[in-house]
Order: C-alpha cells, then structure tokens, then sequence
C-alpha cells in the first residue's frame, strides 16, 4: 500500500504543471547584482585611481548565470534578458539613479573615487568588483 501511495505521488508530482516563475527582469536578486556591477563599470571607467577586479568580477558573472540555472530560468531565456535593450536601459539608469543620489557628478572624477572607496570599504557586491590602484 505504501508502495502505491508512493508511486500515485509521485506521478501526480510529474504530472502537475511547472509553477510559473517571474520574468528575470523581476528576479530581484539576480537585478540587484547587475546594477551593482554597472556602478562597478561606472566607477573603474570615471576614476582613474580604481580598476576592476577582472577576474573576480569574470567569476561572479558566471555564478550569476548558474544561480539563475538553479532557479529554473534556460540558457535562452538568460541570453534574451541579457540582450534586452529595455533590461539593459532599466539597469544602467537604476545605477545612474545610485551613483547621482550617492554625489557621482559628471566630469567630476573625485566623485566617482569616493563612491569607489566607499563601496570598496564598505563591502558591498559593488565594492567587491573594484580595487584601488
């Protein structure tokens, strides 16, 4: 009997439609990292005493990629919400929006170091991209 109960829950179980997840554009964790990672970008391209954490930053993308595998999101679904042109100008402007609420001014490459710094001191995924020349 157990056997069956088992084996009836098992089917029922696959048969049972997949749960419908959230777009990735909706997957807070993984935007979250994104973002993080254009005011990283912003940061090393604006202020000359800052670079990037290359290989680091190369490792985190692809954990990014696997963490979105691990939630059920395909290789194509990945692939068109990195080639989105909305995504993408959704993304930059949340990192614009942080770096100006933060001082970022335009020209001012001063400004651009202290968010480094900060970000850089503070710990943040940001911060983890970026190291100090």
């Amino acid at each position: 009997m157990k056997k069956l109960i088992a084996i009836a829950l098992t089917a029922a179980t696959l048969a049972a439609p997949a749960l419908a997840q959230a777009p990735l554009a909706q997957e807070r964790y993984i935007n979250d990292r994104l973002i993080a990672a254009r005011v990283a970008d912003r940061v090393r391209r604006e202020c000359p005493s800052i670079d990037a954490r290359i290989v680091y930053a190369w490792s985190q993308a692809r954990a990014l990629k696997r963490y979105a595998e691990s939630k059920g999101y395909s290789s194509s679904e990945i692939d068109a919400f990195l080639d989105s042109k909305q995504d993408k100008a959704r993304i930059y402007a949340a990192a614009e929006d942080y770096l100006t609420r933060n001082g970022a001014r335009k020209g001012d490459a001063e400004s651009f170091c202290r968010i480094g710094r900060n970000e850089i001191a503070s710990k943040s995924v940001a911060g983890s991209l970026l190291v100090a020349k």
